[in-house]
């Protein structure tokens, strides 16, 4: 059997073949080789307004996965959710049409570009590389920009620049991040997740030692210095590192004040001022998400106003403390918390807002997460005022290990449970107060709850 190579097919005229051309990440792939000449198709299991936007752009988007749709494709790329049994993945492998990772696409793209930053890490990574590409862009580099959320600045989640630099969030899930090609890597936090793949956090930890490992010698690994899994995982790394942190490291926060939860300070480079942040998004992890984006355009040369005005300017990526509207006089956020640490930095940051009560709309993402994070999950959960919990949202599982939501309700005094969003939304509106904070938490589908809210007279 011949090996394939995925560059072979990232020319003008080949033809390739989105399997899940939805999904957040294979959807701007799409587009990036729509522009390059290529001829692309795809398909995905519903339509959204990315499918509509995509075949605006003459993409033709076939629902539903029919084995069909892959014949003329010269090479398939399939994203992660997407397994061997799906009928095109069949159906290209008895055609002998060579099928890729969208992650094996993303890194033969990132070879093009004379410099790669790749941001990566359990927590934050959208975030931070919003606040990158924040700074890139004020600093005129006319990045091509690839990230897990929608941007305001951007009015997408991806862009196209001619510059030399591709700024790219890097995800461990399935070790997708080890097909990149990073000059400079950004480890934010390493925790276990993913455990319906990694086998501990042991395992977790080797995969992000790999990904720093790809950096060439010429390159940048920055690094969380504060978080001891991140320190452990890279004790053994053997090139040029940078540390970021509060307090410590060789990039760090100096006179750092917060104001309605707002943190404002200056940020220290080798022992100089370098930049000053005065930051638009609450909480101290987005400190800490502020200091890795300085210290990776810290290494990369950028100057010091584009990170000041670049942090500046940043008021949050979608689905990440996003606005989406009010109701009988509380205010509604959404944030795609899904894994405790996420949930306990969200409901740690509203806190100082003022707000009168806390009432957190939560969705649990996938029975393995819900099941191996239980005791967190109760744990942090009993830091909103009022939670109401959805059924859990299955992503790319089955419920084999028979858990619900449910039975979190014990260990959480005065948590109510809701079977489906629509009872959840009625209960919402059933609760709202003014000077209320409500908040929609999780990956899934638990967004269209405070949309639906917010809509209702």
């Amino acid at each position: 059997m011949v090996a394939h190579h995925i560059e072979e097919y990232l020319h003008p005229g080949c033809r390739a073949h989105l399997v899940g051309i939805g999904g957040v990440s294979m959807s701007p792939l799409a587009e990036v080789l729509l522009g390059a000449g290529l001829v692309v198709s795809g398909s995905d299991m519903q339509r959204s307004p990315t499918v509509e936007r995509l075949e605006s752009l003459g993409i033709t988007v076939t629902i539903g996965h029919l084995p069909e749709s892959v014949q003329g494709a010269d090479c398939v790329i399939r994203t992660a959710a997407v397994h061997d049994d799906n009928p095109e993945i069949a159906a290209a492998r008895a055609a002998g049409i060579p099928v890729f990772e969208r992650a094996q696409a993303w890194g033969a793209l990132m070879k093009q570009y004379e410099n790669a930053l790749c941001v990566s890490g359990t927590h934050g990574k959208t975030t931070t590389t919003s606040m990158c590409t924040h700074i890139f862009m004020a600093a005129k580099a006319d990045p091509t920009v690839m990230i897990g959320g929608h941007l305001p600045l951007l009015g997408a989640g991806h862009r196209v620049g001619k510059g030399d630099t591709v700024i790219m969030e890097s995800c461990e899930y399935c070790d997708s991040f080890l097909s990149f090609f990073p000059t400079v890597a950004v480890i934010l936090n390493v925790e276990a997740d993913h455990l319906d793949y990694f086998a501990d956090l042991a395992a977790v930890q080797r995969s992000f030692l790999a990904f720093a490992n790809l950096v060439p010698a010429h390159g940048w690994v920055v690094a969380n210095g504060e978080d001891a899994n991140t320190v452990q995982a890279l004790a053994g790394y053997e090139g040029n590192i940078i540390t970021f942190g509060v307090e410590t490291g060789v990039v760090h926060a100096k006179n750092l004040t917060f104001t309605n939860g707002m943190a404002d300070f200056d940020i220290v480079a080798d022992g100089k001022l370098y930049a000053h942040a005065a930051l638009q998004v609450p909480g101290m992890h987005n400190v800490k998400n502020a200091l890795a984006a300085a210290a990776a355009a810290y290494v990369m040369g950028i100057p010091a106003a584009a990170v000041t005005e670049g942090l500046g300017a940043f008021t949050g990526a979608g689905r990440r403390f996003e606005f989406k509207g009010e109701y009988n006089g509380a205010k509604i956020y959404d944030d795609y918390a899904h894994h405790p640490s996420e949930v306990e930095a969200l409901l740690t940051a509203v806190k100082p807002l003022g707000y009168k009560r806390i009432v957190c709309a939560f969705q649990p993402h996938t029975y393995t997460r819900t099941k191996e994070l239980f005791d967190d999950f109760c744990r942090v959960l009993k830091l909103a005022d009022v939670t109401l919990l959805g059924e859990i949202y299955a992503a790319r599982e089955k419920n084999t290990i028979g858990i619900s939501s449910r039975d979190l309700l014990p260990h959480i005094p005065g948590a109510a449970y809701y079977e489906t969003l629509d009872e959840l939304t009625d209960a919402l509106a059933d609760l709202a107060r003014p000077g209320d904070l409500i908040l929609t938490v999780g990956a899934g589908s638990i967004y269209t709850v405070g949309e639906k809210l917010a809509q209702r007279k």
